[in-house]
């Protein structure tokens, strides 16, 4: 199967929060996809982020993940979405930023000046956000459980994209209700 990068997959608001968000249904080992598993997938990953990232004119054209940096770069996605996943649930862990920062310093380390790969723009993201954490703006979707920031002016943003998941829930509201009706 081809999978295709869409706008929709770049709704986390930052970088290391789409990269967080590569893993599909996350906490459903049935039916979890990680869509950094397909290395051309991975590949496409910086040239997609380059149009529909919100975060990439900060970077300049993103370039794929060297072959030698793609385990490193896994490792920073999932330390990320673990620290900042506990930051939505109010959650101080100490050891989660100190686990983010190490793994940050170990891209940063391992790619010198190369500040166009992915890997390298990914880790200035994650840690812009945790140097910055605005714990009142990062949420969780209740329909994909993606991570996202909420730029909203008043906060008030439910899902990661409401042409997607918002209106995935608002559809399944309204079967059920409709349902309830013919039943009762």
């Amino acid at each position: 199967m081809v999978f295709t990068w869409t706008a929709h997959r770049f709704s986390g608001g930052a970088l290391a929060l789409d990269v967080a968000n590569s893993v599909i249904l996350r906490f459903d080992p049935a039916r979890r996809v990680d869509r950094f598993a397909d290395v051309p997938a991975l590949d496409a990953f910086a040239g997609a982020a380059n149009r529909f990232c919100a975060e990439a004119p900060r970077f300049g054209a993103l370039l794929p993940v060297a072959e030698r940096n793609r385990a490193r770069l896994l490792t920073l996605r999932e330390t990320t979405d673990r620290h900042f996943r506990a930051l939505t649930r109010d959650e101080q862990r100490p050891e989660l930023l100190a686990d983010l920062l190490e793994v940050i310093a170990a891209v940063l380390r391992g790619n010198g000046k190369d500040g166009s790969a992915l890997d390298t723009a990914t880790a200035h993201s994650a840690l812009g956000l945790a140097a910055n954490p605005e714990p009142d703006r990062l949420k969780i979707c209740p329909n994909c459980g993606w991570l996202f920031l909420d730029r909203s002016r008043n906060r008030s943003r439910t899902w990661c994209d409401m042409a997607v998941c918002g209106n995935r829930s608002k559809a399944k509201r309204h079967y059920h209700r409709s349902k309830e009706e013919v039943q009762g």
